[in-house]
């Protein structure tokens, strides 16, 4: 018995892929929802943060403030690890396209922007240095030359690995983002 009103799927549950009336196309959001190689890592960080808490309440309540404040200090950076883990991604709005990683973020408006297409093309396997046949959705800019072109999505990414279905979806809607905005 599926209950669709106590997710927040339910407003993606509909095959029609009508924009909803609430819509802000100005917000930033991912075209696609976080992979479970990205979602069980960033709960593995989550755990590890909560131990990391429970040590600093047992160091708090055992030994002096600041080596309380030291180990709570770590598990803050442990979940700033684990949120931005789960922020990775491509973000589209109607300013332009946002690929997030892990230590910067790059932000290009639609007007630099001269296609974005889906390549065959050997990949990085879930970010290692090794590569893997597979497809990858590439952003061409109209200020760099064709052979500069950085990967936005992948098959094999933390996001899309073992989820070819997914990554079609993904990849047509950032095309379908940037040749609505694109132009106009």
């Amino acid at each position: 018995m599926p209950l669709s009103f106590l997710t927040a799927d339910s407003a993606f549950d509909t095959a029609d892929d009508v924009a909803l009336p609430f819509d802000d196309r100005d917000r930033w959001r991912r075209p696609y929802r976080p992979g479970p190689w990205r979602v069980g890592a960033a709960a593995v960080w989550l755990l590890l943060a909560s131990y990391v808490l429970f040590a600093a309440v047992i160091i708090a309540l055992t030994d002096t403030p600041s080596a309380a404040a030291v180990v709570f200090g770590v598990a803050l950076v442990v979940i700033a690890v684990a949120l931005r883990l789960l922020r990775m991604g491509v973000w589209v709005s109607a300013h332009g396209l946002r690929q997030v990683r892990f230590l910067h973020t790059r932000t290009l408006s639609w007007d630099r922007v001269a296609a974005v297409r889906t390549l065959q093309q050997p990949v990085r396997w879930l970010g290692l240095p090794r590569t893997v046949q597979g497809q990858a959705l590439i952003l061409v800019r109209k200020d760099r030359s064709a052979d500069d072109v950085p990967y936005l999505l992948t098959t094999h990414n933390a996001d899309f690995l073992a989820r070819s279905g997914a990554f079609d979806r993904a990849a047509d809607a950032v095309e379908a983002w940037a040749a609505e905005y694109r132009q106009g």
